[in-house]
């Protein structure tokens, strides 16, 4: 059984490098094509936009993987079909379980490969991909920091403090503004509960405002909701934060742990974190039904045809799965549910194709 568990894995692995390495050259070529305007526009170097695309494959590889396993099943067992190996497999008491063991096995490295690939690799390389577009070559200066989950900038003769900000809303939360004097003692001081991005101002709500004049004890000033000119646009404080495709799953984690703790909403974030172990998952489905409609060539006789539809109902998981994560983020579907139902659809989708098969 060793020598057909290594023939049938040798295919699998073939046409899963084959797989891999077609997605990774169209995406690059695509994305070349979507940012060359804008490179040569700012007047980018070879070595900027070779380190972009650099920088952008642990992306393209996180996106292509369950993809790669689906077309590598597909493709693997629609030609042990073609030429009836499957069904000398099945005639010498092989069972169905049992020839797609190695792929399964495959799947599971995979998955776990992918899980702590997204956890070490993915999110530095996004950042650094980032950092390079906006702050190397369209120049835009970022003078603030992301640490300890928090939004640290540093303004002109003021340091910025956030404890969240909500780039899809232009929305920041739990704002701190130290205002500095030349000689760097402080000037004032202005805590608000959020800021919000509107005709092209920052208005801020809940504010307190503290002066420290000099040789006099400090002022207060409290407003419920006021205009406070600062230079700083949302897209100067974007270069900075952090979304969930930048953070792995522990980062992320610890990152809701500290703004539920201090009382901000972690709907969105709670259902990226859950996405984070939903996905690696999918592996296994992806793998039953490839297989499932791979051998239905056996008895419809059409190759093709059976890998048309299964490329069709794999690829329609990322349209599911995307629907769901969505309306998780915006509270309409629970987290757990919003993150796992592509999964557990197509778990179903896969457990009912693959009883056909055996019938």
């Amino acid at each position: 059984m060793k020598i057909l568990d290594r023939y049938i894995l040798k295919e699998f692995l073939r046409f899963f490098a084959i797989t891999c390495m077609a997605f990774l050259f169209l995406y690059l070529i695509v994305d070349f094509f979507e940012k060359i305007r804008m490179f040569l526009s700012n007047n980018a170097t070879l070595i900027q936009m070779a380190s972009y695309f650099l920088y952008s494959i642990p992306m393209i590889i996180s996106l292509m993987l369950p993809a790669a396993v689906l077309l590598a099943t597909l493709m693997t067992y629609s030609t042990l079909s073609k030429f009836s190996e499957i069904t000398a497999m099945k005639a010498n008491g092989v069972s169905l379980y049992r020839i797609m063991l190695p792929s399964l096995f495959v799947a599971a490295f995979v998955s776990v490969f992918l899980f702590f690939f997204t956890e070490l690799i993915t999110p530095a390389a996004i950042q650094k991909a980032e950092y390079i577009v906006m702050a190397e070559v369209q120049k835009r200066q970022s003078f603030g920091v992301f640490k300890q989950n928090e939004i640290w900038y540093r303004s002109n003769h003021a340091i910025y403090n956030f404890k969240l900000f909500d780039a899809d809303h232009n929305i920041i939360r739990g704002v701190t503004i130290n205002y500095l004097n030349p000689d760097f003692t402080l000037k004032s001081r202005l805590d608000a509960e959020r800021a919000e991005w509107k005709n092209n101002s920052w208005v801020f709500y809940n504010v307190l405002r503290t002066s420290f004049p000099k040789d006099n004890i400090p002022v207060l000033d409290r407003f419920t909701e006021t205009i406070i000119q600062i230079p700083e646009k949302p897209n100067d404080f974007k270069i900075v934060q952090k979304d969930a495709e930048k953070m792995g799953y522990f980062e992320l984690k610890k990152y809701i742990n500290k703004i539920k703790y201090e009382g901000y909403d972690i709907t969105k974030h709670f259902v990226d974190l859950q996405g984070k172990i939903a996905l690696p998952f999918v592996n296994f489905i992806l793998v039953f039904i490839g297989l499932s409609f791979s051998l239905r060539s056996e008895r419809s006789g059409g190759v093709m045809q059976s890998i048309a539809v299964g490329i069709f109902v794999g690829f329609s998981y990322w349209i599911v799965h995307a629907f769901s994560m969505s309306l998780g983020r915006s509270g309409m579907l629970p987290a757990m549910v919003a993150a796992w139902a592509a999964n557990i659809l197509f778990c179903i989708a896969a457990a009912f194709l693959f009883y056909r098969v055996r019938k």
